[in-house]
This record gives C-alpha cells, sequence and structure tokens, in this order.
C-alpha cells in the first residue's frame, strides 16, 4: 500500500530569499487561506528571535488570541462540515435532515466568532494587517473586548454540545503512536519547550536535530521523522501531552471527557479538537475582560546578518520557521516545516494497518473508511471535494 498525494511545487522557500524581514510575515501568511494567522505569527516570532525583539506581554497576550480565533474557526469547519457527516451518515452537509439543521446553524455561528475575534486582532480572518514585528499597528478597545467577550460567551453551549457529539463517536483506531508538540504553560499554542510523549524534551530551537525530512519517491510531498520514526501532531498530541494546562472553566465543564486522554485512537483528534475550541473560548474571555489594550510605540529594529527559530501550534500541528538573514535584513534561506507534511508518514501507516484489516470488504466501503481516517488528522488536501482516488491492484 503507497499513499500518493499529488501537490503542487509553490517554491515559497524561494520565493521568500531577497524578501525584507519586515514584510516577509505577510508574504508567508499567503502560504494558506485557512492557517494564513498560524504564519504570519510563526514567521514573525522567527523575526523577533533573529532580530533580538523583545515583544511586551501585551503583544503576547494578543498573538494568544489571534490564534486562539484561528483555532475556533478552523477547527469547527472541520469538525461540524467534514467530520459531523461521517459521524451522521450522510455524504455531506447538504444531506442533513430538518433533525440536523441545528447543527448547520451552529457550524456557521462557532465559525464566525472565530472570524471575528481575528478580524479584530489581526485586522482580517485571513492575511492580518494589524500585526507587525514587535507588536500591532491596532489594538482593540474597552468596547470592542466587552461586545468581542457577549459573543464567544453566546458559543459556549454550542460548543459543549459539539464536545459531547464527538465524544459519544464511537469510531475507533489505535495504534502505538509517538506524539510530538509544543507544550505552553497556559495551552496558548504560542512558546514552550518540544515535547514528545516517548520522553523527549528539547529548546525550539534544537528542533532541527531530531526532526529530519524524507523524501518519498513515489509521492509529491515530502515526509517526516522525529529521531528516525513516524509520529503524530496535532490537536490530539497537544492534549495527549499537555492537557492538564487547559483552561480552568474549560476542564470544569468537560473533566468527564478529558478521562479519554491520552489517547492512541486517532479519532480522538476529533474530540480533541473540540475540546481545544472550548479552551480558545474560556481563555480569550478571560484575557478580554482582565487587560485594557493601549496603543504602544513601533518597536525600531536594527536590520543585521543573524538567523531565529519561530514554533508555534497551527491547527493541525506543530509549525517551524527557520530563517537565516543578511546584513541588510533580507531573508538568505528559509526552512519551513508545515504539520500536514510530518503527519504523512504515520497516515501511511495507518491506512495500510487499516485496509488490512478490511481485506474482504466491499470496495466502496473500504475507501469510504480510507477517507474517514485520513479526515481525522485534518490534513490540509481533507477540504478537497472527493479528494481520495484508490487504483486497486
Amino acid at each position: 500500500m503507497k499513499l500518493k498525494i499529488s501537490e503542487n511545487k509553490r517554491f515559497y522557500t524561494q520565493a521568500i530569499r531577497g524578501k525584507e524581514f519586515g514584510t516577509l510575515p505577510y508574504v508567508v501568511s499567503r502560504i494558506c487561506g485557512t492557517c494564513s494567522v498560524a504564519h504570519l505569527t510563526c514567521c514573525t516570532e522567527a523575526v523577533e528571535k533573529a532580530m533580538g525583539v523583545e515583544i511586551s506581554e501585551q503583544t503576547r497576550l494578543l498573538r494568544k488570541l489571534a490564534l486562539y480565533g484561528l483555532m475556533i474557526r478552523d477547527h469547527a469547519m472541520h469538525l461540524y462540515l467534514f467530520v459531523m457527516p461521517d459521524i451522521m451518515g450522510k455524504d455531506s452537509v447538504l444531506d442533513f435532515d430538518e433533525s440536523q439543521h441545528k447543527l448547520v446553524h451552529d457550524a456557521f455561528k462557532v465559525k464566525s466568532v472565530g472570524n471575528d475575534l481575528s478580524k479584530l486582532i489581526v485586522g482580517r480572518a485571513v492575511h492580518g494587517i494589524y500585526s507587525q514585528v514587535g507588536g500591532y499597528t491596532k489594538v482593540p478597545t474597552k468596547d470592542d473586548a466587552r461586545k468581542m467577550v457577549k459573543q464567544l460567551k453566546g458559543i459556549r453551549g454550542e460548543v459543549i454540545d459539539l464536545i459531547e457529539i464527538m465524544n459519544d463517536c464511537d469510531f475507533k483506531f489505535e495504534r502505538a503512536r509517538n506524539f510530538v508538540g509544543l507544550a505552553p504553560k497556559d495551552f496558548s499554542f504560542l512558546e514552550g519547550s518540544i515535547k514528545s510523549s516517548s520522553g523527549v524534551e528539547i529548546p525550539e530551537e534544537n528542533y532541527s536535530d531530531y526532526l529530519k525530512r524524507m523524501i518519498i519517491p513515489y509521492s509529491q510531498a515530502t515526509g517526516f521523522e522525529f529521531q528516525r520514526n513516524e509520529f503524530m501532531v496535532g490537536a490530539l498530541a497537544r492534549m495527549n501531552l499537555n492537557k492538564q494546562s487547559l483552561h480552568r472553566d474549560t476542564k470544569k465543564d468537560v473533566r468527564k471527557f478529558l478521562k479519554a486522554f491520552p489517547s492512541s485512537n486517532v479519532y480522538h483528534n476529533n474530540l480533541a479538537q473540540a475540546i481545544e475550541v472550548l479552551h480558545s473560548v474560556d481563555h480569550s474571555i478571560e484575557i478580554l475582560q482582565s487587560r485594557a489594550f493601549k496603543q504602544e510605540n513601533k518597536v525600531e529594529v536594527k536590520p543585521k546578518e543573524c538567523e531565529g527559530v519561530g514554533v508555534i501550534e497551527a491547527p493541525r500541528g506543530t509549525l517551524y520557521y527557520w530563517l537565516i538573514f543578511d546584513k541588510s535584513g533580507n531573508a538568505k534561506y528559509g526552512n519551513l516545516v508545515i504539520p500536514t507534511a510530518q503527519n504523512q508518514v504515520i497516515m501511511a501507516s495507518d491506512i495500510k494497518a487499516l485496509v488490512q484489516g478490511l481485506i474482504g470488504e466491499d470496495k466502496e466501503r473500504i475507501r469510504m473508511e480510507i477517507e474517514k481516517l485520513i479526515r481525522a488528522y485534518d490534513p490540509c488536501m481533507s477540504c478537497a471535494t472527493h479528494f481520495l482516488k484508490v487504483n486497486w491492484v
């Protein structure tokens, strides 16, 4: 069994060369229309670490809020629009009957709040314009924050319902696996050491000593190994490694669901995402209620020959940026490690094991089970319509 992924080469590692450090984050935010805020944030962090820029506590909080908006929107899209039809036994949400229409309304309600939080913090739902190296050009007013808190509180019930649905889902595929992810103290998807369930813990800047690119000769996409072995990143990895750091209000309301973790069931990635949505809501409420934001002076950055590493958690897993600049502050080199690529090796192994257990079954059922398994990883290509083609030998 071979998993072949068709992927157009976009040459971003070449496109960033020669770009000035201040404009670079806006260039790479175009890598993905879904994870735009993640690329913007990770690249900005790498530039700051390279140039020796110290950010304020306010900037750090705003970045957390930006990533929370991303997680709310992105997880909602995946869980409601792609996973929910599998659970309901439907081809798509367009086939939902009248009794399931509330789920569609919940989907757009939750997703829109994530969009609004992103707009408030970075100026747009995608391709943010307020974020810059060292800070933000615009910050929320007290009135903005108050309105946003009301919106966030208004979706808590729907999110808890979503968690219950993901918890009650009986999909199961377990296999021994190593989980890798960033471990922030407050589950904020921003800053921390890199940890694995096998016991490794390393600083962010040492990631390239453990994470190695591998060529998959029959696929257009590149894979990765951690300590020469397959591994998994994403919400399930984060929950297994760091569930104790969830917001106190989240832990209070989902205590019974957290008993599922640590888990090696790949479908619990969906449950972990749903819990992350609630955490993102709860921590955002706390930040917005407890902080009065004020406009800060622009940080002056003096270009120099340097290099830096930025690491954050994107919706699909750990995102790495390693950037090298010349003395004028223009990019000479960039190494970008995307979450979906990190999951490709273990995803292929899972599919192989799954198919071996389904030999003799109807081909259409096998295809659907493979598609469902791939969706559980929430890879970028699962957004595509009919993304899987099976060549039977």
